[in-house]
């Protein structure tokens, strides 16, 4: 085949949504396939979905450049769901390629955080100018069917974590569980939708101070410079400087580290389309607190090999981790659960072979149906 991928800025970003992509690339190469990357300028949140549903009558020379780069004769046109304020506009006008298919990490519009109509509005235009979606969790492609009024094809393609299989074995989880103090992880640049000022709530009422207790938040500091200053503020006025550190971007390496010492993932984010990062830890036998708000609970199994939790709700989230740092033996058994979920879930070969065969299908005019991978 030959493929054009539509990212937003550079596919060398660290979220996990451009992860996929990359994996996604280089699965299609080795396989022979042919795959253009076309980067559009990055947008700020704040502008994201918000320009006019109509689209130019006499478009920009830089509206040309686009639609030049995008009407090229692809057998598929892939398009990252995030570049759809651009896409929008473009799309009912491309004649070359042979079929258009959205991949949908994180609808904009389900995020609580986003409470804008024009959002919705753009998102369904969107939508609903392509021939099929590939999504990346059942919760996904529910709310993206919706917005193309039941429609649209799709495929349902979870990703996989950073190994194949787990990182650590069942006796390391166990032995881990008896150490001190409690260690407690945050995987996500620290920005509103991760919720980091909850995760801080709750780690203030752990147990009213009865447990020995550690936190490290890791990611950047730098995506919205503001609220990573307000969470850090809030950190010092509830007297948790002494406990909880904050990183910033750090390298693989060192993230595997801080995941092999950790007991529990803690992100209560307001919305998670997937939510990577809870598998990545379940890959090292680390409990994930998982969001109740997105696609986490289709394999975070509340009680079996970790929690879902409502992210607006920190004293809840203060009993989960409470009752881990005061119950090794279920941190150990939730650990060890968590581990088998990670060895049973899908691997990258098996998900990418499932998109591949979807997008053949695709460009081949065939019914793609819409079971999931």
């Amino acid at each position: 085949m030959e493929v054009g991928l539509v990212v937003e800025g550079d596919l060398e970003q660290t979220s996990g949504g451009y992860r996929y992509d990359r994996k996604l690339v280089s699965f299609l190469e080795r396989r022979g396939d042919e795959v253009d990357v076309l980067s559009l300028p990055a947008r700020s949140d704040d502008d994201r979905g918000l320009e006019t549903v109509s689209a130019p009558s006499n478009p920009s020379s830089t509206d040309r450049s686009i639609r030049d780069r995008l009407d090229r004769p692809y057998d598929v046109l892939l398009q990252d769901e995030l570049c759809h304020p651009t896409l929008a506009e473009h799309n009912p006008h491309l004649e070359r390629p042979g079929a258009i298919v959205s991949l949908v990490h994180l609808l904009r519009t389900p995020d609580p955080v986003v409470d804008d109509s024009r959002v919705r509005e753009r998102e369904k235009r969107y939508l609903e100018s392509v021939d099929a979606a590939v999504c990346t969790s059942s919760y996904t492609r529910d709310r993206t069917t919706d917005l193309a009024d039941g429609d649209l094809p799709t495929l349902v393609a979870p990703p996989a974590g950073r190994h194949e299989g787990v990182a650590l074995s069942a006796d390391d989880v166990r032995e881990r569980a008896r150490t001190d103090p409690f260690r407690i992880a945050f995987v996500g640049n620290v920005v509103p939708r991760k919720n980091v000022t909850t995760l801080l709530e709750a780690l203030a009422r752990i147990d009213g101070g009865k447990h020995d207790w550690r936190a490290t938040v890791v990611g950047s500091l730098e995506t919205d410079p503001t609220y990573a200053r307000a969470v850090r503020e809030r950190a010092r006025s509830l007297g948790l400087d002494d406990r909880v550190t904050f990183t910033g971007r750090i390298e693989t390496a060192v993230l595997e580290s801080v995941l092999e010492r950790s007991h529990a993932l803690a992100v209560p984010a307001s919305y998670e389309g997937f939510g990577m990062v809870y598998l990545e830890a379940m890959e090292y036998g680390v409990v994930p607190i998982a969001s109740s708000v997105g696609g986490a609970s289709e394999f975070v199994a509340d009680g079996r090999n970790g929690f879902v939790v409502d992210p607006t709700d920190p004293e809840r989230l203060a009993d989960r981790l409470g009752a881990l740092a005061a119950d090794r033996d279920r941190l150990a058994a939730l650990g060890t659960g968590a581990l088998e979920t990670a060895t049973v879930h899908p691997t990258w070969s098996e998900t990418l072979g499932a998109v591949r065969t979807f997008l053949q299908r695709c460009c081949e005019g065939e019914s793609t149906g819409g079971d999931p991978a």
